[in-house]
């Protein structure tokens, strides 16, 4: 199906809203997204995860670094604390249509 501005039709969150942290990880190397979509992240960096994309963009999650919110490839991510282990599967909105 054509998903327009979603990277993929599905989500894992930890809450209906996807608001609450599903865990944190540590960047294991730098990352500067190609839109802003994403979120950038230096080496070292506390990534805080809210929903994992699954479907067709299975690579990326949508977390938060600081006060900055986007996607990042999952394996740039080292995990080293959970905070749900319920994982809800939900339909994704149109991904960020403030960003142009």
């Amino acid at each position: 199906p054509d998903l327009g501005r979603r990277f993929a039709e599905r989500k894992r969150c930890a809450d209906l809203e996807c608001s609450m942290l599903m865990c944190r990880g540590k960047a294991m190397r730098d990352f500067k997204g190609p839109d802003c979509r994403f979120v950038n992240f230096k080496k070292g960096e506390a990534v805080y995860v809210y929903y994992k994309l699954i479907g067709k963009s299975t690579e990326l999650w949508a977390g938060s670094v600081g006060s900055d919110f986007g996607y990042f490839p999952k394996d740039l991510l080292e995990i080293n604390h959970n905070y749900s282990n319920e994982e809800l599967e939900l339909p994704t909105d149109v991904s960020f249509t403030w960003c142009y």
